[in-house]
């Protein structure tokens, strides 16, 4: 849909009412593509909707680089940018809607209140570096990285306007065209050899970036844009005013050749006491603090007690999605919330009784640790090991090596003994929770889902056709395929004794699901919903799932269905949410998606309650309890959301490991039980700390 223009007289009557469906409020600046208007969704979410000229709406050339714009920022939407909530390359006035961030531009920071102070130039750099990191990994060139193309959100920098040029912005033309960038902010090769720019063009942009952050000119300084282009190619820059311990980096990343230049993993660990907290610190408020020292080297068979110890630390979220998928399925029991203590649980203790510790069960190895909770004991696994923790302690209660282990989720507790599936030999063992010792294993046909319920595992193989496993002796309870589920696949959450089969149709119309008794096999409901449906979670008697894109996977609705009304409730996000994952506590549902989308959904509200971007893309899946979301991030870190109101609350520090630059794309997801919550880090850490009030971590 085109935008629909104001009828008013005057310069305003070219100004559109809508772009799609999404009514302009205001503008919120001009430029020479276009001008950027605040808009609302149908929900009520702020947008920056950017609505092109239209004289270059007519030009092909324009339209061509505007469809690449949209195809760019949709690829890297997330951690560091805007993420695109829609778009229309074809209307007549091409537009596009993103989430509206709050917040200055560098330049418009640097304007009206001087050059950054340090502490936050070294945070600023960090942050770009990072951002550019997650950019050229999906394989886009930037182009154009400059001052007011670089949001300080209150949670970091983000970066927009994805590889277009603004023809009035530049008055240098190439031979076939429209020089694409701002000259002083351009790499030589852009000037010298344009259809040659790649990744290093945006690290020399970074660098010129950090001048005028650190001076409020260029390291290139002139009116004319042509003096400006000639000493890009030929002069040294001028880093005079630049703090001392910045200019090495900011002079390797203003190297005349890409090749010579700091790439941006390189930058990230020069500066990697910063890169690693840059979004808990920098531009939002300071939180409670005290001392710390620094963190001793922890012990495997005695680990480190911490008596009070708090951390110094500004409070930010980095939040992800990755599911906790057993071998195809959805989910794996005994992994406990706040309401799903099981009966040989360690006896509930205080704050005051609980210290926090952190435990390394292996000195060498790669890999984060994954954890479950039951009869009183962290059961761990990670590449080659699977081990025991004392919860209260940290202690190492036993461990044992094994072929690696499942990367898809920890051991789980289910018949009295800790269930595992090795990848390296497709074997089920079931070892004793006292002593590790080996009680059963059996081989998993090729291609079988795994699924954990109660004391029942559940195999279902590539013929739709399931076969229970008694967890606690190893033998076959029963073998038969599901009623009207030809290829489904389960799901069962703690404290819920029934296994939750679901099957989407072949067009994506629909899901039959269905409640299975996983110690007979009988069918005790069923019900067929329109759409792809995703069970995630269970509470009050309703079964809630995420209702999924049948065309690309994105979660675009929460689904509640009570099996005793037959009753069914949606709830739509207020943007398609992609990679998502989701958690429940009683009618709430929050929903964490890739790009570090964080949403609440009101089920009884019928409405989103609210909505946080977290700046990052790499976290576990969150769990929660009446009062937090928790969540563990890429570097180790274990943050903490307000379930009520979507702030953030408190986090640890990072815990990265020797091989930093090495990205965790699926952190392992904490476990919470008894007021308490353990994380794994990719330094090789165990660690607990008190949940109940996250902002003394």
């Amino acid at each position: 849909m085109a935008p629909q223009r104001n009828a008013g007289a005057g310069a305003e009557a070219d100004l559109p009412e809508y772009a799609g469906h999404y009514r302009l409020e205001s503008c919120l600046g001009s430029g020479g593509m276009g001008v950027v208007h605040l808009a609302r969704s149908t929900s009520g979410l702020k947008l920056a909707v950017k609505v092109v000229h239209a004289e270059f709406a007519k030009d092909p050339e324009f339209r061509g680089r505007f469809r690449q714009e949209v195809a760019a920022a949709r690829r890297v939407s997330g951690a560091f940018t805007a993420p695109v909530v829609d778009a229309d390359p074809e209307a007549e006035r091409p537009w596009m809607a993103t989430l509206f961030i709050p917040g200055p531009t560098l330049a418009d920071q640097v304007k009206r209140n001087g050059p950054l102070a340090p502490a936050e130039l070294r945070r600023l750099m960090a942050g770009l570096a990072e951002a550019l990191r997650d950019i050229h990994r999906v394989g886009v060139v930037h182009r154009d990285l400059k001052p007011s193309n670089v949001l300080l959100a209150e949670d970091g920098p983000k970066v927009i306007d994805f590889g277009i040029s603004r023809p009035k912005d530049s008055e240098l033309r190439t031979e076939t065209g429209k020089l694409i960038g701002t000259p002083p902010f351009m790499a030589p090769e852009q000037f010298r050899r344009p259809r040659e720019v790649g990744p290093a063009a945006d690290i020399f942009a970074l660098g010129s970036v950090m001048v005028h952050a650190a001076t409020g000119r260029g390291p290139f300084d002139s009116d004319s844009p042509y003096v400006v282009a000639y000493q890009v190619v030929h002069d040294e820059p001028d880093l005079k005013d630049v703090p001392d311990n910045l200019a090495p980096l900011v002079l390797r990343c203003l190297a005349k050749e890409p090749e010579d230049r700091i790439t941006p993993d390189e930058l990230m660990r020069e500066l990697r006491s910063v890169a690693a907290s840059y979004d808990t610190q920098a531009f939002i408020p300071t939180q409670r603090t005290v001392d710390t020292a620094p963190r001793p080297e922890p012990r495997a068979e005695k680990p480190e007690r911490r008596f009070g110890r708090r951390l110094r630390r500004r409070v930010g979220i980095a939040a992800g999605v990755l599911g906790l998928v057993v071998g195809g399925g959805f989910a794996s029991a005994q992994l406990l919330g706040d309401n799903s203590t099981p009966q040989d649980a360690a006896p509930r203790t205080t704050s005051a009784e609980f210290s926090s510790w952190e435990a390394r069960p292996q000195a060498n190895g790669a890999g984060m640790s994954q954890c479950s909770y039951g009869a009183g004991k962290l059961f761990c696994a990670r590449p080659g090991l699977v081990f025991a923790l004392d919860p209260s302690d940290g202690s190492l209660l036993w461990r044992r090596p094994v072929a690696d282990v499942r990367k898809s989720g920890p051991p789980v507790l289910s018949g009295g003994l800790v269930q595992l599936l090795t990848n390296g030999d497709r074997r089920l063992k079931a070892l004793d929770p006292a002593s590790g010792t080996l009680r059963w294993q059996q081989n998993v046909p090729a291609n079988s889902a795994v699924d954990y319920t109660g004391s029942m595992l559940l195999l279902t193989g590539a013929d739709g056709t399931v076969t229970a496993v008694d967890s606690a002796s190893g033998r076959t309870k029963w073998n038969h395929s599901i009623a009207g589920q030809s290829s489904p696949t389960f799901a069962s959450f703690a404290g819920d004794p029934v296994a939750y089969a679901a099957s989407p149709s072949l067009d994506g119309s629909s899901t039959r699901v269905a409640g299975v008794d996983p110690d007979t096999g009988a069918v005790r409901w069923e019900t067929r919903l329109n759409g792809i449906l995703k069970p995630i979670g269970t509470s009050g008697g309703s079964v809630f799932f995420l209702s999924l894109d049948s065309a690309t996977g994105d979660a675009r609705a929460v689904v509640r269905y009570t099996p005793e009304s037959g009753a069914a409730r949606r709830v739509d996000l207020p943007v398609p949410r992609t990679a998502a994952e989701a958690t429940v506590h009683g009618n709430n549902v929050y929903v964490l998606a890739a790009g570090g989308s964080l949403d609440a959904v009101g089920m009884e509200a019928r409405k989103p309650l609210w909505h946080l971007e977290t700046s990052a893309s790499r976290s576990s899946t969150p769990v929660v309890d009446s009062r937090h979301v928790y969540f563990t991030a890429a570097d180790g870190r274990l943050l903490a959301i307000d379930a009520r109101k979507g702030r953030f609350v408190g986090q640890t520090p990072p815990r990265l490991g020797a091989n930093s630059e090495v990205v965790t794309t699926s952190p392992p997801q904490p476990v919470l039980t008894d007021g308490h919550i353990y994380a794994a880090a990719p330094d090789g850490t165990v660690f607990a700390l008190d949940a109940r009030d996250p902002s003394t971590w």
